[in-house]
């Protein structure tokens, strides 16, 4: 049996470069350094407007090394697709040799996933295009001023779901919409959740989904220090509480079978997740337990779909 991988066994090239504007301890930062680790140069980036975006590309700067391109917000996908189709029609005519391998990647925010761009995710999931999509999830619009999107979890406060006498924060949970699950119902060989807090496990994911011809989706959590309300260092604190309470499992599906790659088996309470994080920091005792009876809930379909108990109980 081989050893498992380390970070320091992840390739030392680096196609992020330093010098972007992403803040301190931006979750995004940290995964799409693994992701472009993962991808290698022979890629072609797809990137929607996002905060992701906007801080990694200034004028005239980009903090890219490899081809990307800019899109529209809702199009990432479908540019992505239109990409992959342009290779294969090169390829034919012998301008790119058969054999090379150039991988297509779309990276959008949440609200260009799952709101602004969810018609053309669809659409290249449906056409089985040779297409990865990757979603970094910081559940907010953080580029244009922390207004809630289709990924705010129940609780958060957002200048769009704010927080007083009437309104507690965002009053509709997250696993309305399932990406993952949407993905699935397209009939992808290949989806993930992953979380740069475990960078080995995200690179992995990247690595393995490239590997598979046809659409995969990989949604990644990205949690953001502005919108958060967090201190920059402890972005990956937080992102580790996620998946120690069970708030975010990082799990896979590939073709018909399910696997939790970052078992727990006695989950932290919630309570320690959203306690470091001020956009929860009016969150009641009776609705703290809320949100810890809708997490009990979901580790307990996942536990189901893998068919065993790899999420455990919370300690105590």
């Amino acid at each position: 049996m081989s050893k498992p991988l380390t970070v320091w066994d992840l390739p030392r090239e680096e196609y992020l470069a330093p010098g972007h504007r992403m803040c301190q301890g931006c979750g995004a930062a940290i995964a799409f350094r693994h992701i472009l680790k993962a991808t290698g140069k022979d890629v072609i980036i797809s990137m929607p407007t996002s905060c992701g975006e906007i801080t990694s590309t200034v004028y005239p700067h980009t903090a890219w090394r490899v081809p990307w391109i800019h899109v529209a917000f809702e199009n990432a996908a479908a540019v992505a697709s239109g990409i992959a189709a342009g290779i294969e029609a090169l390829k034919r005519k012998g301008f790119i040799p058969k054999d090379k391998d150039i991988k297509v990647v779309a990276i959008g925010g949440d609200g260009g996933t799952f709101d602004i761009g969810f018609q053309a995710l669809s659409g290249t999931l449906e056409r089985g295009d040779n297409v990865l999509y990757i979603c970094y999830d910081n559940e907010a619009y953080m580029n244009t001023g922390i207004q809630r999107s289709g990924a705010t979890p129940l609780g958060a406060w957002t200048t769009t779901t704010p927080v007083g006498k009437v309104w507690r924060g965002e009053w509709r949970p997250k696993k309305r919409k399932d990406l993952i699950a949407v993905a699935i119902a397209h009939n992808v060989p290949y989806a993930a959740t992953a979380n740069p807090a475990f960078p080995v496990d995200l690179y992995m994911k990247v690595k393995k989904a490239l590997s598979i011809k046809g659409p995969k989706v990989i949604h990644v959590l990205s949690p953001c220090v502005p919108g958060w309300r967090i201190e920059p260092e402890k972005s990956v604190e937080v992102g580790k509480l996620a998946v120690l309470t069970g708030m975010w499992i990082n799990y896979e599906y590939e073709n018909g079978t399910y696997r939790v790659t970052t078992p727990v088996p006695k989950r932290k309470p919630v309570r320690e997740y959203l306690r470091l994080q001020g956009r929860f920091r009016h969150l009641t005792d009776e609705e703290i337990k809320k949100i810890q009876e809708l997490v009990d809930a979901e580790v307990a379909r996942i536990n189901k779909l893998v068919g065993k108990e790899v999420i455990g109980p919370v300690e105590g």
